[in-house]
């Protein structure tokens, strides 16, 4: 593990009930409910971490749960649905990120992520990190967080955000040179 990723390390140990992917695929509302909860903050950090705002990182997520609840139908494999739902996430990201572009929000990441009920408290150790990651552009910020934190290979990432395989590799390793610089 390499400086940058072991200060912000994220619990990836997420398992997925295939049962309740089943289950929520054939319409049982309650099953997709349990997939929410076990998902949801998963998926905020990640939004959290990509776009730096948790009002933009929770309007993601719910966008894409309902996106995710409209199509599981349309999910063949359903041992894949955690890719899936993390590609309809990037998804979401990027069209935030164009938003941004547009001049109708400004990317900032937020020091507001500690305290009480939030749900991202335990992300507050790593301000440092997060000061730095605010350096990379959006593109780099979500390959950095989606294999140094969230322990994505290039190649998943690549599909994830529909970008050529040495696109990602490269991105990712000149981004860690940046980290390292600016952490040092």
């Amino acid at each position: 593990m390499n400086r940058f990723s072991a200060r912000m390390v994220v619990d990836i140990s997420l398992d997925i009930d295939i049962a309740l992917v089943k289950s929520a695929k054939l319409g049982d509302q309650r099953s997709f409910a349990q997939l929410y909860d076990s998902l949801s903050l998963y998926l905020y950090k990640y939004a959290l971490y990509s776009l730096g705002n948790p009002f933009d990182a929770e309007d993601v997520v719910s966008e894409t749960f309902m996106d995710a609840f409209r199509g599981l139908h349309t999910l063949r494999d359903e041992s894949a649905f955690k890719g899936w739902i993390m590609k309809i996430l990037s998804v979401k990201i990027k069209h935030k990120f164009k938003e941004y572009a547009r001049g109708r929000d400004t990317l900032e990441l937020t020091e507001e992520i500690s305290g009480g009920a939030d749900p991202s408290e335990d992300l507050s150790e790593s301000s440092a990190a997060m000061e730095a990651l605010k350096l990379l552009s959006p593109q780099e910020r979500q390959i950095v967080v989606l294999t140094s934190i969230y322990g994505y290979t290039t190649r998943e990432v690549a599909g994830m955000l529909g970008c050529p395989h040495g696109t990602v590799s490269s991105k990712l390793h000149r981004s860690l040179a940046k980290l390292r610089a600016i952490l040092q």
